[in-house]
This record gives structure tokens, C-alpha cells and sequence, in this order.
């Protein structure tokens, strides 16, 4: 299925629902990213009101989830991991600032190793 997919766009469209009114949470490894790559929770509200999902993981063995990559007001790429938004509150799984190295000139396509 492609990436933009009607499906996706509308979860990303109530992920972002969801950042807006504060109706999220951080893992414990979420948290411990966080601290260590410097993401303040701005940021991430940043990046995700202009995100978009780069990665399905409907059948992630920790339930089902998503990668979404934004960019800051400053232009700082963050990629987040992300429960959908048929959760309570939405849980951000992990984040960090994706490598140019690894990541296509808009961090939303893998290299090939």
C-alpha cells in the first residue's frame, strides 16, 4: 500500500487532532530519547502538526504503530514512532533525529545498507 494512502492521510489527520489537544504520552524509552537527542515536547508538537507517515507497522508485536517524520519551525527533522489513534491517548514509542546517512535528502525513505 502506498505510503500516502486515503488511510494514512486520515490517521495522521487524527494523530495531529489528538497533539492538539494534548492527548498523548511517552514511553519510558520514549522519554530516555528525548532527553539524550535534546527534543523538547514543542518540537515534537511542531513536527507532527506538519508530519506525515513515512512507515506502517500495523502488525508491530507491541501493538500496531507508525513512523511519522516533521520538521521544527527551525527545520530540524524528528521521526517519531507512534501508537494510531485508536488509543486513549496516543503513545509516542521512540524519537530521535533521523541520519542523513541513513534517510533520503527528506528523511523519509531508508537508504539501501
Amino acid at each position: 500500500m502506498p505510503m500516502d494512502s486515503e488511510r494514512l492521510i486520515q490517521e495522521m489527520r487524527l494523530i495531529r487532532e489528538k497533539f492538539t489537544r494534548n492527548a498523548f504520552e511517552f514511553s519510558k524509552h520514549a522519554v530516555d530519547q528525548a532527553i539524550l537527542r535534546y527534543i523538547q515536547v514543542e518540537e515534537i508538537k511542531e513536527a507532527i502538526a506538519q508530519g506525515r507517515i513515512i512507515e506502517d507497522y500495523p502488525d508491530d508485536k507491541y501493538g500496531s504503530s507508525c513512523l511519522i517524520c516533521g520538521l521544527t519551525l527551525r527545520g530540524r527533522p524528528i521521526h517519531m514512532q507512534s501508537s494510531y489513534s485508536s488509543r486513549p491517548l496516543i503513545k509516542i514509542i521512540t524519537l530521535y533525529q533521523p541520519d542523513p546517512q541513513r534517510w533520503n535528502q527528506d528523511f523519509t525513505i531508508r537508504r539501501i545498507p
